[in-house]
């Protein structure tokens, strides 16, 4: 049976929204709300912060919390210093984005899943978009588009719209075409997160600014599967008004 460590890595100094996980949403801090939806899924669940402030939060609403460096450039590096303090031993790492309150059970159920089939190393979300999304949602490039095989396997995250639709006026794309867009939560076989922390950047993870490429570019297979389930990705104190009234409706 396949052993799943929740990791939620949680930094204090963001740049755009400084101490973004001890926001408060209704009563809860943000980290607190994560932690709650993903613990619905995981039996084990550990909040990877280089805060104080947000270690001492997380024990005091009961929650498992570790310590980690200041210096890691990516919440990837976060999780793997997490996993090497662990205690336990596991197969496969789940990468929750601490800035989504939301996040549905269903989502990580969805990920877990990817590890039925062995040939998986890592494995992601993906969203459809909807015919009726505009160009401006399609074009957005803080929202990553994803082409997959016929094994549910990336072949290319990219901030552009791909496929390109030839001869097809661009309004028209998501009519004629179904686009998917990342979404940004990952698993990795413990062996594998470990293999690619230790990866250099590559050169198309430098030109789009993604590193999931660095491991497309390193021929590791990437399982997506398909979610239909609305999640809030905060990034600043207006997405954070945004969440609060969803929870008020």
């Amino acid at each position: 049976m396949t052993k799943f460590l929740g990791i939620i890595p949680a930094r204090y100094a963001s740049t755009r929204f400084p101490g973004k996980p001890l926001a408060d949403i209704g009563g809860k801090t943000m980290i607190q709300r994560v932690y709650e939806q993903a613990s619905k899924s995981l039996n084990d669940l550990v909040v990877a912060t280089d805060d104080q402030r947000i270690f001492d939060t997380v024990h005091h609403f009961g929650g498992n919390a570790i310590m980690t460096s200041t210096n890691h450039k990516t919440g990837t590096d976060r999780c793997f210093e997490a996993l090497t303090k662990t205690e336990k031993s596991f197969d496969v790492v789940i990468n929750i984005q601490g800035d989504e309150p939301f996040i549905d059970p269903c989502q990580i159920e969805a990920i877990k899943k990817c590890f039925d089939d062995p040939r998986t190393e890592i494995a992601t979300l993906i969203k459809p978009y909807k015919k009726n999304d505009t160009l401006a949602d399609l074009k957005n490039p803080n929202s990553p588009k994803v082409i997959f095989n016929a094994n549910h396997e990336a072949i290319y995250f990219s901030r552009s719209v791909i496929p390109y639709l030839r001869n097809v006026d661009e309004n028209e794309w998501t009519k004629q075409h179904q686009y998917y867009k990342h979404i940004g939560l990952y698993a990795y076989k413990s062996e594998i997160l470990q293999k690619i922390v230790a990866m250099p950047q590559s050169e198309l993870e430098k030109a789009e600014s993604l590193e999931q490429l660095r491991w497309i570019e390193n021929r590791l297979c990437i399982k997506v599967a398909i979610t239909d389930a609305e999640s809030i990705s905060i990034d600043t104190p207006e997405d954070l008004q945004k969440a609060i009234q969803l929870l008020n409706q």
